[in-house]
C-alpha cells in the first residue's frame, strides 16, 4: 500500500527509529519507519472507515512494524463484535513483536465476554508466540477484576513454552493478578505451579510494583526460587 507507506515515513522520526530498533529485537532494522504512538494513533483515527482502510486491512502481511501498528488501531476503532473479533483473528498469525501484540486492545471486544473468555483459551492453546501471549494479556486486560475467575490462573499456570515473550507475559499475568486478587494468586507461587524463570520474574515484578503491599513483598521474597 504506497499510500499508506507515504503517509507513515511523512512521520517519521529518525531519533525514536533508532530507539526502538533497540526495544525491538525480533522486528528487523529495515522494518522500522520510526513513527511515535500518539502519531500513529492519529492516523489511525483519520484512517477509520475509509476505503483505503478497507483495502489496507485486507492486505496482509505488512512489510512495516508501523503497519502492523496502524493495522492494530485500526482494529480497535471497528464497533461490530462480530467483524471485529474475525479481523483480530485474521491479524494475529501476522504479529511479530511483542509491542504489536500488547497495543491491540479493541473496546468492542469487551462488550460479549463470555465469548472473548473462550476466544482468549483457544488462543492460549495456539502454537503461535504472539497468539498465546495476546490470549494471556487479553485475560489479564479483561479478567482480573469483576469477571475474574481462578480457572484462569489455572490455565495461564499451565502454559509451558521455550519464548521468551510467552514467559514474560505470564509473569506480567501473574504480578498483575497478584496486585488484583491476591488470595487466589499466592497459592500458585507457594506451590511453584510456574516454571522457574516465570516464577522469579513475577516475584520480580510484583515486588516493583506500588500496587503490592510491603508485607506482601516479604512473602514473595521469601519464595523466590533459588
Amino acid at each position: 500500500m504506497k499510500e499508506i507507506q507515504a503517509a507513515l515515513f511523512a512521520l517519521q522520526d529518525e531519533q525514536f527509529r533508532a530507539f526502538n530498533a533497540r526495544l525491538l529485537p525480533t522486528v528487523s532494522g529495515e522494518q522500522i519507519i520510526g513513527v511515535r504512538t500518539p502519531k500513529l494513533r492519529a492516523l489511525a483515527k483519520s484512517l477509520a472507515g475509509s476505503e483505503l482502510a478497507e483495502r489496507f486491512l485486507r492486505e496482509l502481511p505488512h512489510a512495516y512494524f508501523e503497519e502492523n501498528g496502524l493495522h492494530a488501531f485500526l482494529l480497535e476503532r471497528i464497533a461490530d463484535f462480530n467483524r471485529c473479533l474475525a479481523e483480530v483473528e485474521r491479524f494475529l498469525p501476522y504479529i511479530d513483536n511483542w509491542a504489536t501484540c500488547d497495543c491491540m486492545a479493541p473496546r468492542a471486544l469487551a462488550r460479549r465476554p463470555q465469548e472473548l473468555e473462550a476466544k482468549a483459551q483457544e488462543w492460549i492453546a495456539s502454537s503461535r508466540t504472539y497468539t498465546v501471549r495476546y490470549g494471556i494479556g487479553t485475560l489479564l486486560r479483561y479478567f482480573l477484576d469483576e469477571r475474574f475467575c481462578v480457572a484462569h490462573l489455572e490455565l495461564v499456570a499451565g502454559v509451558r513454552s521455550d519464548e521468551y515473550y510467552v514467559n514474560m507475559m505470564i509473569a506480567w499475568y501473574f504480578a498483575t493478578a497478584l496486585a488484583k486478587q491476591w488470595q487466589a494468586a499466592l497459592p500458585i507461587l507457594q506451590e511453584c505451579r510456574l516454571a522457574r524463570w516465570a516464577h522469579n520474574k513475577t516475584i520480580q515484578k510484583a515486588i516493583e510494583s506500588d500496587r503490592i503491599a510491603k508485607e506482601q513483598k516479604e512473602i514473595l521474597r521469601a519464595l523466590k526460587i533459588r
